[in-house]
């Protein structure tokens, strides 16, 4: 009897505008479930300090990243604020083929390609609980400019208007009931946390002002 073939893994996407703790959350989840791996994306943003190239990101020069668009190299590629981001098409498709479960952290215009792409792909956006609180945590970082931390606060509402597009939704207005979420989520067991269910469009909505 040949052996059974290996199931596919799943590819878990996870946005959320910038501040919202999309980061924190996806670092405490795989630490929790540790047979999750991290899809390492490409961007031309300058590293910071504190990170490693090929473990947050690989950082790639503008001409590199373009050569890559032109060879459709990238399962999703979009370019927030002055910098490119994309997700290495190959590297993705060798994970889940060999089963592995992917997460993927990107921003909505990268969801919206991924699921055109892989409409199996199961997506999860990240709400703050409020815009106060997603100004302290971009304040916070203290690795961004002052005019920086402005265009992502402007730019936030427009991004967290893109919520309903997702299969379910997480408000982190706290940590640990957040990463249990996620965590139910990843274990099949998220229904209650879909974008449809009751109350959220009225939160959203306040939200978004």
């Amino acid at each position: 009897m040949s052996p059974s073939p290996t199931p596919r893994g799943r590819l878990f996407v996870i946005a959320a505008p910038s501040g919202a703790g999309k980061t924190s959350l996806v670092r405490a989840l795989m630490e929790r479930e540790p047979e999750l791996a991290f899809s390492v994306s490409f961007t031309t943003r300058p590293r910071r300090p504190t990170e490693i190239d090929g473990r947050d990101y690989h950082f790639v020069t503008g001409e590199a990243f373009a050569a890559k668009v032109a060879a459709d190299a990238f399962l999703e590629h979009a370019r927030v604020f002055d910098n490119c981001y994309g997700t290495g098409r190959d590297e993705v498709e060798r994970g889940l083929a060999s089963g592995q479960d992917l997460i993927l952290e990107i921003d909505w215009q990268g969801a919206q390609q991924v699921r055109t792409r892989l409409p199996e792909a199961i997506d999860v956006f990240i709400l703050p609980p409020s815009r106060e609180v997603l100004e302290r945590r971009l304040r916070s970082r203290r690795t961004d400019s002052a005019e920086v931390i402005a265009r992502r606060l402007a730019d936030s509402v427009t991004e967290m208007s893109h919520w309903r597009e997702f299969r379910y939704v997480v408000i982190n207005d706290d940590f640990g009931r957040a990463l249990d979420e996620l965590t139910a989520i990843v274990r099949g067991e998220g229904d209650a946390l879909t974008s449809g269910r009751p109350g959220l469009a009225a939160f959203a909505a306040g939200l978004l002002g």
